[in-house]
């Protein structure tokens, strides 16, 4: 078996990635064939940590749009990811793995707290660690979370898995012509206001160095062919 280009990933999962064709929740065949994706890319010899969104369950920002107080829509929205992410360890140990949830606020009785050390021992341990509740603060999203997350422990790589397979320079389902990007930097991604992640997301990859790809995890075996180097989606990396 080829080389991994990347030992360490941290994937973040969108939380609609889970509902598959459902309108809400999580739908058990869309996890399932996640969990066996995931699995598979760390029995190549990745150690792989995870952050799963909440929006198929409920979306903070968008309550707060409407009127609920943002620091209580938000709150929500974490307790949302750890629905998510129990869910996810559950989906994973069907499948053989060992996985752990750590959350960044308190609930002790579901999960662990969110400790660094921890964390990296429990990959080194050869267990999967999916990280909850973002940063544990209202006002940042989980793209956030992701991104804190990754450079903590180490992360050769950040990937955010999408419904669109990188980068464009418009909608592609809007606009046929839309050009898809091989590369960019993560000025150049600021700059162009391309929004597949906030820009606090981009820019703490930015000042740690750490690259990002974005791909369409949708088609089986992306996860894979990118560990052993395959150019799949975006690359996010660099300055201007």
């Amino acid at each position: 078996m080829p080389a991994l280009s990347y030992r360490r990933i941290l994937l973040k999962l969108s939380g609609e990635a889970l509902m598959g064709d459902e309108d809400y929740g999580i739908d058990p065949k869309v996890i399932g064939r996640l969990a066996r994706e995931v699995v598979e890319a760390q029995q190549a010899g990745a150690e792989i940590a995870l952050v799963v969104g909440g929006g198929n369950i409920f979306r903070g920002a968008g309550l707060a749009a409407g009127g609920m107080d943002r620091v209580t829509g938000d709150q929500m929205g974490m307790l949302a990811t750890v629905i998510n992410a129990l869910a996810m360890q559950d989906a994973l140990e069907k499948v053989g793995a060992k996985a752990r949830v750590m959350s960044a606020i308190k609930i002790n009785d579901v999960c662990e707290d969110y400790i660094r050390r921890r964390a990296i021992r429990h990959l080194e341990k050869g267990r999967i660690v999916i990280f909850a509740a973002g940063t544990g603060n209202p006002f940042f999203t989980t793209d956030s979370g992701a991104a804190l997350r990754a450079i903590e422990i180490g992360a050769d790589l950040l990937l955010k898995a999408t419904k669109v397979d990188g980068v464009y320079d418009a909608d592609p389902k809007k606009n046929p012509a839309a050009t898809r990007f091989e590369t960019l930097s993560y000025d150049e991604v600021i700059a162009r206001n391309l929004q597949v992640m906030d820009t606090a997301a981009f820019a703490l990859c930015r000042d740690s160095e750490l690259p990002l790809r974005i791909f369409d995890m949708s088609q089986p075996g992306q996860l894979l062919r990118i560990l052993k180097g395959e150019p799949i989606g975006t690359l996010v990396q660099g300055r201007g």
